[in-house]
This record gives C-alpha cells, sequence and structure tokens, in this order.
C-alpha cells in the first residue's frame, strides 16, 4: 500500500477533496494511505506560532522552521520517504512522467508552505523534488499537493475501475493529446457526433481519432510554444 503524508498549516482545506470519489475510493480500499499533519501540533510554544516576519524585511509572513523540522525529523525516523516534494514556484514543471514515477514508489511526502512561504533551511534540508504546476503563484502549496496526489493515485492499479482508463489518456505516451469524446445523444441543440463514430466502422473510427489526435496535438504544442 502507498502512503502519502502532507505537511499542512491549513489541513482542513484538503478534509473534503481528499475524501471524495476516486481519492476517497482508493483509501477504502486500502490502496493508499493519505496521513494529513496539521503544523501546528509540532509548534511547542504556549501560542502554537508557525510563522513569523522574514529577516531582511519585506511584505508577508513566513512559516518557521522549527514546525516542519520536528514534523519531518519524526516521519523519516519511522519509514525511508521515496520522495519529499516541495511545491514552489521556482521547480521543475510537472508533468505525466512525474506523475507515472512518484506512482510506482511506496512513501511520498509533500511539504506545503503558505503565507509567503517557507523559510528555506527547510527546502535545503529535506527536499529531494522541488515542483511546480505552472508558472504563477497560488496561495498554498495544499493545491499543489491535491493536483499531485489525484494524478499518481489514479495510476495505481486497482483505483480505477476500468483498467485502461489512465492507460489512454492524454499525455501518457509522451506528448500525445487524446481524440475528443462524445456521447448520447448524437444531436444535441443542432450539435452533431461526427458520423464515423456513429459508423461502426473500427477502421475508419481509428484513423479519425489519430488524425484528430494529430490536430490536437499540434495545436496545444503551438499554444504552449513547444515547438
Amino acid at each position: 500500500m502507498m502512503r502519502i503524508d502532507i505537511i499542512s498549516a491549513v489541513p482542513d482545506s484538503l478534509v473534503s477533496p481528499l475524501n471524495t470519489s476516486i481519492l476517497k475510493r482508493a483509501q477504502e480500499r486500502k490502496i493508499v494511505e493519505i496521513v494529513v499533519h496539521n503544523l501546528r501540533d509540532y509548534a511547542y510554544d504556549k501560542h502554537k506560532q508557525i510563522d513569523d516576519k522574514p529577516f531582511g524585511g519585506g511584505p508577508g509572513m513566513l512559516l518557521k522552521p522549527e514546525p516542519f523540522f520536528e514534523c519531518i525529523e519524526k516521519l523519516i525516523s519511522e519509514r525511508k520517504y521515496d520522495h519529499i516534494i516541495f511545491p514552489t514556484p521556482g521547480g521543475k514543471i510537472y508533468d505525466q512522467k512525474l506523475a507515472n514515477n512518484f506512482s510506482m514508489t511506496e512513501n511520498l511526502m509533500i511539504i506545503a508552505g503558505h503565507y509567503k512561504g517557507v523559510d528555506d533551511r527547510v527546502r535545503e534540508r529535506f527536499a529531494t523534488d522541488e515542483i511546480s504546476i505552472g508558472r504563477y503563484v497560488l496561495t498554498g502549496g495544499e493545491i499543489v499537493a491535491l493536483a499531485i496526489i489525484d494524478s499518481v493515485v489514479r495510476l495505481i492499479p486497482g483505483v480505477l475501475n476500468d483498467s485502461e482508463s489512465a492507460l489512454n489518456d492524454s499525455l501518457m505516451d509522451g506528448d500525445i493529446i487524446e481524440a475528443p469524446y462524445y456521447t448520447r445523444p448524437a444531436e444535441y441543440k443542432d450539435l452533431k457526433v461526427p458520423e464515423v463514430l456513429l459508423s461502426g466502422h473500427e477502421k475508419k473510427v481509428k484513423e479519425w481519432k489519430e488524425e484528430q489526435s494529430k490536430i490536437l496535438t499540434e495545436h496545444w504544442k503551438k499554444i504552449n510554444s513547444m515547438e
């Protein structure tokens, strides 16, 4: 069973997403264990302070190093982590290849920053993977953690009911975007399903999907300046 630990200053923000749909089912089936750690539980001063003003001035508050060190050192004394993930705008852009790699591991830890960020000594001491999910800044790392967890857990055998669902997803076979999908009704508000998909002709359907996939992939690369 895979185990994923998340360290968060605002653990309540993770409760609903982690207990819904596929992630809930994966935990109920004992395929994955997801443990959320409240950073305040590792702040031992009387005020449970987890943030402070940054040295050198500047706006915002930084999460202090002590609670993270206390929590992480406790966890790594109990098990070996394959990856300790530190979400940061300056990290490697997250992609399907990384999701695939993470899905084949046993223990993952995600350090979720908040406010202005985290004292950099936490990253320096513990992070094995610095990850960004895009060229923008979020209020906290919890959203990044959820994106990573969702993309990883769905790849674990036994999580999805259809064993081929994940294998056929866009980007699973390199930088390839899937052809569009349609279902009943065949016509809705003057919008029709492509005739070839209604023909029952397997060869033509396959050719159509390949052609559409090629068109969408080229468009995706163009708009993301990947060519």
